[in-house]
């Protein structure tokens, strides 16, 4: 799920969705109006779930998409060699999601630990612990 955006709302730190990717936006500039257009930004964008760069320069009165991220608490129930499954704690439905690549959240998974996991266009991500 997502949404229409104007361009020039957009802010450092926001997500938006660049080649069917939700995507952080890590670095934002907006050149003036010239001569002969209107002003554009130039948008520098990391995935979400695969880390890659991407960027993209658009008009700021041009639309894009911003999905919707569901932050939710689960519990995990078992630590499998490369995915984890997590009991979410309001509907008690119990899926399997990828480990997280960085070293330091894999370290502290283990099964009855609280985590906060995002739902992002039907996709999973462990972010932290609680």
């Amino acid at each position: 799920m997502s949404k229409p955006v104007d361009v020039g709302s957009l802010k450092t730190g926001s997500y938006v969705i660049v080649d069917d990717e939700p995507c952080r936006i890590v670095d934002l500039t907006k050149s003036k109006p010239g001569k002969h257009g209107a002003a554009k930004a130039r948008v520098v964008t990391i995935g979400v779930f695969d880390g890659v760069k991407r960027s993209f320069v658009k008009p700021v009165d041009a639309k894009v998409e911003v999905p919707i991220i569901e932050k939710k608490t689960g519990q995990i129930i078992s630590v499998l060699p490369n995915a984890v499954q997590i009991m979410d704690l309001e509907t008690y439905e119990i899926f399997e999601t990828p480990l997280p690549e960085d070293e330091t959240l894999k370290s502290k998974l283990n099964e009855g630990v609280e985590v906060e996991y995002w739902r992002i266009l039907g996709r999973t991500k462990i972010m932290r612990t609680k």
